[in-house]
């Protein structure tokens, strides 16, 4: 706004320098030409706002919607107001309507049915997290490859993988490294992992992985 009004004000001055000293006086001196200066005092009323930009956008197009297009459009709005825009355009098309999609949804918001305020979506609130009340309510079991870079330096190199235990209310932990990623192996950690906690365990959380759920894929019944 304060460019604009630094523009306003420029012009009202070469108006008024005109006005005072001559028209090719001001367009010398402000370097512009006489043709400017005299639109400039034709649009000058006296209110420096006069001298606002004009919009250039064009009175009419040819390829503009034609009235016929216009009232099929706002009928069609009225008998399918919660219709999505694709659907309505082919409803349109069987009408002889020859429009792209695009240039319907740009009248329609003009027309204002896109612009009334949507519904809105309720917003997410996040379930607060389940805070266990005893040891042994729920522990949590997972199984990370471990890197053969992270073993240099033992006797044999090989590959292992650590499956972990974390109990959620105490976060004692209970780890071990087995050779293998496999069902028999989970299952081997699973009951190192009860031998080792002091308390009875109730629920285990696993993450879906092959190693916890390979038993169930074999038969789709289950």
């Amino acid at each position: 706004m304060a460019s604009i009004t630094q523009d306003l004000r420029f012009k009202q001055a070469v108006i008024e320098y005109s006005l005072a000293h001559g028209v090719t006086k001001a367009a010398t001196r402000y370097r512009k030409t006489r043709q400017r200066v005299y639109y400039w005092r034709r649009r000058y009323n006296g209110d420096i706002r006069s001298l606002l930009p004009m919009s250039r956008r064009p009175h009419s197009h040819p390829r503009a919607h034609t009235e016929e297009e216009i009232r099929l459009i706002q009928n069609m709005c009225k008998r399918n107001p919660n219709e999505g825009l694709v659907m309505f355009w082919v409803k349109l098309l069987k009408r002889n309507y020859a429009r792209s999609v695009a240039l319907l949804y740009r009248v329609i918001r003009r027309l204002g049915y896109f612009n009334k305020a949507a519904k809105k979506k309720p917003k997410y609130v996040p379930k607060p997290y389940e805070q266990m009340s005893h040891p042994g309510e729920r522990v949590q079991i997972d199984c990370k490859y471990v890197p053969l870079k992270c073993t240099v330096g033992m006797t044999e190199e090989r590959r292992f993988f650590q499956f972990t235990a974390i109990d959620e209310f105490s976060r004692q932990r209970y780890l071990e490294a087995l050779s293998e990623n496999s069902s028999h192996s989970a299952a081997i950690f699973l009951q190192h992992a009860i031998e080792y906690f002091k308390f009875p365990i109730k629920c285990v959380q696993t993450d879906n992985g092959q190693e916890f759920t390979k038993y169930f894929g074999h038969d789709k019944r289950r």
